[in-house]
């Protein structure tokens, strides 16, 4: 199913029992919903809103649904640190894939209303933030009103009988909810993007040669020098971090962090399971997100090269132990 189409899912086999459920953000018509449509192996599985990302999670820990498909970064706002956060402290979950879509925010109207009447935009805080510039310049004497996401502003615009209103919200929400798109692509940034995140309560992915692995690190204790002592185990081996960032552990004081990092390769991979083997003896703990598919080009090939290398290494010191006697 492609990301254009735009009908919710329904139950249309006959043994709703063999398909898949997926929880996600929703309502209906989200972007987060949008990202899961691209996703061609889930095609036929059953779509489930919920309403928080807490709430995803928790039915795929208690098995109300076999995944959960959650934001996790964003090109302009940085990570989404409550997903982020609930993977990392709140829940025993695997990463199984990534899925990055363009975000592209339209003024959304039920038909027949002119921009010149709008009189109210409805939308999430980080999305009248993002085009903030277009809606001082073309709607300055328009009310922002915050809504519970960028769908649910397109529903209450689509049941409300009071004219002037509008939605900021994704192109799919308007065939959702029967609006029209009064102005596409009005964010004030271009190349915005979100990443989001298919998660499930285990099973790592297969290796497909273009792979991230994420951990989150924990310092034996604070001390100076420890991120530096992390680091090195990943640039001694030649490994690029595509994402590296702290966060309060919350079992602790001030100053009592962890670090999140995202790594490029599999935990197959002979550098990177052996990165996460040091990282494991050194430090405090280490607790695995996941090695999944990345999204977007292949990464070069400076990796492969590293590996080529550590393996003859590794081979000359296996002739080198060999003559022990």
């Amino acid at each position: 199913m492609s990301a254009n189409e735009t009908t919710p899912a329904t139950d249309t086999s006959t043994d709703a029992d063999v398909r898949l459920r997926v929880g996600f953000f929703g309502p209906f018509g989200t972007f987060t919903q949008q990202a899961l449509r691209t996703l061609d192996d889930l095609a036929d599985a059953e779509h489930v809103p919920y309403r928080t990302v807490p709430d995803i999670l928790d039915a795929v820990a208690g098995a109300d649904v076999d995944l959960g498909f959650v934001p996790i970064e964003n090109s302009i706002e940085g990570m989404v640190n409550f997903t982020q956060d609930a993977l990392a402290f709140d829940y025993d979950l695997v990463i199984q894939r990534e899925v990055v879509i363009d975000i592209e925010h339209c003024l959304l109207v039920r038909p027949g209303t002119d921009l010149a009447s709008i009189t109210e935009v409805r939308s999430i805080p980080v999305a009248t933030a993002q085009c903030h510039r277009y809606l001082r310049e073309q709607l300055p004497d328009a009310e922002i009103v915050a809504a519970n996401s960028t769908a649910d502003a397109a529903r209450i615009v689509a049941e409300s009988d009071r004219p002037g209103l509008a939605a900021l919200a994704p192109r799919v929400a308007a065939s959702v909810y029967g609006l029209e798109i009064a102005v596409s692509d009005i964010a004030d940034h271009a190349g915005n993007q979100t990443r989001f995140v298919l998660v499930a309560r285990d099973g790592i992915s297969a290796p497909t040669g273009h792979d991230r692995t994420a951990v989150v690190v924990y310092q034996r204790s604070d001390e100076p020098g420890s991120l530096i002592s992390i680091l090195q185990e990943f640039a001694a081996r030649r490994i690029n971090l595509s994402n590296l960032f702290s966060r309060p552990t919350k079992n602790g004081g001030l100053g009592d962090y962890c670090f999140i990092m995202y790594a490029d390769g599999h935990i197959a991979d002979e550098l990177v399971a052996d990165t996460l083997r040091s990282l494991h003896a050194k430090q405090g703990r280490v607790k695995f997100l996941g090695s999944y598919p990345a999204a977007g080009e292949n990464a070069d090939t400076t990796r492969e090269h590293a590996g080529g290398r550590w393996r003859d290494a590794d081979d000359w010191l296996a002739d080198l132990r060999a003559q022990i006697r």
